[in-house]
């Protein structure tokens, strides 16, 4: 089987370290372990393959990032012409995977074209998140593209129930459209060696350093923990524009002597840093957008760790509470250190909270299992892309 994966975001690096870098690379991964063949169309790189995904021909679309917000756009928007002229050029493909983005409809139309299944990956309601969060400028374009790739596709991989929603309320057809959380490698993110060296007790985040995260529970939260168990360590790992404030924030709690910052590393070091966790922390504020499938929470439970994390978007549905770990209200800072005392307090339920954990992503989560339900879904589909 032949797949042309297409990711026409200019803020998508796929060979990069941001979350969505590894989404792609994980997916590309999960299809080549399937005997699948891909080719990955792209706008933006981010560097070189990682060593095991050098072997996938990339199709690199030129694209200059440069400039104000609205010439971004036109050339996200021209750059459909690219993309379907890089596909066409190509040997037949037998389904086109695409990743949602603001100005890319060429995977989806050339698939409806070819008569081959075009299957959509959605992570977020991108039009909104860009017009709260950043700058629209040809809103009503984005909001075109929207409507037609959702009706275009074949079907759709939402990460999340809100996402889904999302598809649906602008043009999806409710029967194509499925709820497909985000995964994990089993075999890359692995518990920690049972004759590993003895430590103080240590709570971990992983995630880039950005508003969307409640740091500020964080570093709260890792505060009060201090008054009760005065060895603790924590351990960020990951880097961003809000780690100043947090290295402000920690040292005016006078808690900055047991934190350790990973600072920016690459997607193939963070399992050896979940290692030296005992409990990887997820805390997201209330008005946290919803829509999320968090990697970094599966990733913890990959490992054989409990979360601890606040009851905000997936997390309740990922985290069996007292099963695989424990929650605490969002922007709950006593809520979030009583939870990581309870586990430093009881190794043993540590012990069988981690190993729940990775049981049930192994049985419900790989990425493995998400590649063959999306494989799935376009055989489905069949031959004439799956639209009546």
């Amino acid at each position: 089987m032949r797949v042309a994966y297409v990711s026409a975001d200019p803020g998508v690096p796929v060979f990069g370290s941001k979350g969505c870098s590894v989404h792609v690379q994980e997916v590309i991964r999960a299809m080549r372990r399937a005997g699948v063949e891909v080719e990955l169309h792209t706008v933006r790189t981010g560097g070189t393959a990682p060593a095991d995904l050098e072997s996938v021909e990339v199709f690199k679309i030129a694209f200059d990032r440069k400039g104000g917000r609205e010439a971004i756009e036109e050339r996200g928007l021209a750059a459909n012409a690219d993309f379907t002229a890089s596909l066409s050029g190509r040997p037949a493909y037998d389904m086109v995977y695409e990743r949602y983005s603001l100005w890319g409809q060429a995977g989806m139309e050339f698939a409806r074209g070819a008569g081959l299944p075009g299957i959509l990956e959605v992570n977020a309601p991108l039009v909104e998140e860009q017009a709260t969060h950043r700058t629209l400028v040809h809103r009503d374009e984005a909001e075109a593209i929207a409507t037609r790739v959702f009706g275009l596709a074949s079907g759709v991989v939402a990460v999340s129930s809100e996402a889904r929603e999302y598809v649906c309320a602008n043009g999806g057809a409710p029967e194509r459209a499925h709820v497909v959380p985000n995964g994990v490698d089993p075999g890359r993110f692995v518990p920690a060696a049972a004759d590993a060296p003895e430590r103080p007790f240590s709570v971990g985040f992983v995630g880039s350093l950005k508003p969307w995260h409640d740091l500020t529970t964080l570093v709260a939260g890792y505060a009060l923990l201090l008054e009760s168990q005065p060895e603790a360590r924590l351990i960020i790992v990951g880097d961003g524009p809000e780690r100043e404030r947090v290295e402000e924030s920690l040292a005016a709690a006078g808690a900055e002597a047991g934190v350790t910052f990973s600072g920016a590393i690459a997607p193939a070091e963070v399992p050896q840093w979940i290692q030296t966790m005992d409990v990887g922390l997820a805390p997201y504020a209330r008005d946290a957008a919803r829509y999320f499938s968090p990697l970094k929470v599966l990733e913890y439970m990959a490992s054989g760790i409990p979360v601890v994390g606040s009851r905000t978007g997936q997390i309740p549905e990922l985290v069996e509470e007292g099963v695989a770990g424990l929650l605490h209200e969002a922007e709950d800072a006593a809520g979030l250190a009583q939870a990581m005392d309870t586990l430093a307090r009881d190794p043993e339920a540590r012990s069988r909270m981690g190993q729940a954990a990775r049981r049930s992503v192994i049985a419900e989560h790989s990425w493995d299992s998400v590649v063959a339900t999306t494989l799935g879904l376009a055989r489905d589909a069949g031959g004439d892309g799956g639209n009546a």
